[in-house]
């Protein structure tokens, strides 16, 4: 199809719900707007407010149309996430909060259903983090939930199925360390029939495939043309990666921020991927594997943020003194998981702990980075690329060089390409660091400060 000029984006982050309008010849978000991704309380359990999301999208993509005009919708969203449809398209049940407990009950049986890290790239992961876990503790806690279900979708065709009302997956959000893929194989893991879910599992599309023009419900109340065209989708990570698919040579990585950041290399040097360091196997817009390592920056960067931007003084304080920030804030996931983060001293004001914290979450990602065997220059995208603390360190400790992204929502840009258009996103260049020495020996301190880490 000819690529459209401006799509919508439905763009559902761990921590927020956008919608943006992405214009296809610029390679620009000429409208945004967001709302909190606030998770309800229950009963049955913590679920997300997909209710509210709809209005929220629909009043927003008639607003769009009516000053912009939109001529086709790609739809992104986070991973470990699917949605449970009746045989009239309604909830089966609420979609579960990943971050719920409720699937460590049921632990010890799931390990027993699932397939080894070799098989699926897939780590054993806490929580809800494993989609099939989640999916195994919906059927155990409901055992009428398997005869209400009819579809399985994965989280981004969610809303694909409200836009159109055709039920898919895709490839991308199958192969986010849900237990429920086979990368080598391209095609779902055993982990589907054993939970009874063969016949449900929604079909596995690639994310730029037309899933079908929006329903009549929907341009009655947007206003958009009836024959405005859906794409099945992408999950948010790939959809980051996505932009510099094409067009690019040699051995790259693309670090996505946000709740999570999420290291991706392509071309990287073969390296034994760690399950109990977090790295996993993505599966690109492609079907291609991605090493892939990650941790939860965006959540760590909020519990220990000041309101203070740190000042020259402050930025040679840390520097000289070596106050650091070890990890991990967030115990659960990452490269560190099972340790407790501490500082190896107080530092004396918020502006030296806001630098202080910017160069460990620098650090963590070159950890990641290192991790999947990471070459070539690492590209940036989401809020830590407005980050220049984050940057120059991260830069100081990559040779091959950071760059940044162009655009200020790269999931965004990422799910309109799936349309076409321009081959790759436009970057800049990080410059070298003014104090790149002496970031490089902080660095080297901050990793033999975690061998005696208690």
């Amino acid at each position: 199809m000819t690529p459209p000029r401006h799509v919508a984006v439905i763009d559902v982050g761990k921590t927020n719900a956008k919608l943006a309008l992405v214009d296809l010849v610029s390679l620009s978000e000429i409208a945004v707007i967001t709302r909190p991704n606030r998770v309800l309380p229950g009963p049955p359990y913590p679920h997300f407010d997909l209710d509210g999301h709809w209005q929220f999208f629909l009043e927003h993509l008639g607003a769009f149309h009516r000053s912009h005009g939109i001529d086709g919708i790609s739809v992104t969203a986070h991973g470990a996430s699917a949605v449970l449809l009746d045989s009239e398209g309604a909830l089966a049940t609420p979609m579960l909060d990943y971050e719920h407990d409720g699937p460590e009950e049921s632990r010890t049986a799931y390990d027993r259903l699932r397939l080894a890290f070799a098989e699926t790239g897939s780590p054993r992961l806490p929580l809800g983090l494993n989609l099939g876990a989640q999916l195994h503790w919906l059927l155990e806690r409901d055992p009428q939930l398997l005869s209400r279900c009819t579809h399985v979708v994965t989280y981004p065709q969610y809303w694909g199925h409200r836009l159109t009302g055709v039920a898919a997956s895709d490839l991308c959000s199958l192969g986010c360390h849900t237990d429920l893929w086979r990368p080598d194989l391209g095609a779902p893991s055993a982990l589907v029939a054993r939970l009874g879910l063969a016949d449900r599992l929604a079909p596995a599309r690639k994310p730029s495939d037309l899933l079908g023009p929006i329903t009549a419900e929907v341009a009655r109340r947007t206003g958009l043309d009836p024959a405005t065209p859906v794409l099945c989708g992408i999950h948010d990570s790939n959809a980051s990666l996505l932009p510099y698919l094409k067009g690019r040579e040699g051995p790259f990585s693309v670090v996505s921020t946000g709740t999570w950041v999420i290291a991706m290399a392509m071309g990287a040097h073969p390296l034994p991927l760690d399950p109990a360091r977090d790295t996993l196997v993505n599966v690109n817009a492609l079907g291609q594997p991605v090493p892939s390592a990650r941790f939860m920056g965006g959540r760590e960067y909020e519990l220990m943020r000041s309101d203070s931007n740190p000042v020259a003084e402050d930025r040679a304080h840390v520097l000289a003194s070596g106050t650091m920030l070890l990890p991990a804030v967030v115990p659960e996931s990452g490269p560190f998981a099972g340790r407790r983060h501490c500082w190896t001293s107080e530092p004396p004001s918020p502006g030296a702990r806001s630098y202080a914290l910017s160069l460990y979450l620098a650090l963590m990602t070159r950890s990641c980075l290192d991790l999947i065997g990471a070459e070539g220059p690492a590209v940036v995208e989401g809020p830590f690329a407005r980050n220049p603390d984050f940057l120059a360190m991260l830069a100081a400790v990559t040779p091959e060089g950071v760059e940044i992204a162009g655009s200020a929502t790269g999931t965004s840009i990422g799910a309109a390409l799936l349309f076409g258009g321009a081959p790759t996103s436009p970057t800049r260049a990080v410059p070298p660091p003014a104090a790149a020495e002496a970031l490089r020996s902080y660095a080297a301190r901050w990793r033999a400060a975690l061998d005696t880490q208690v």
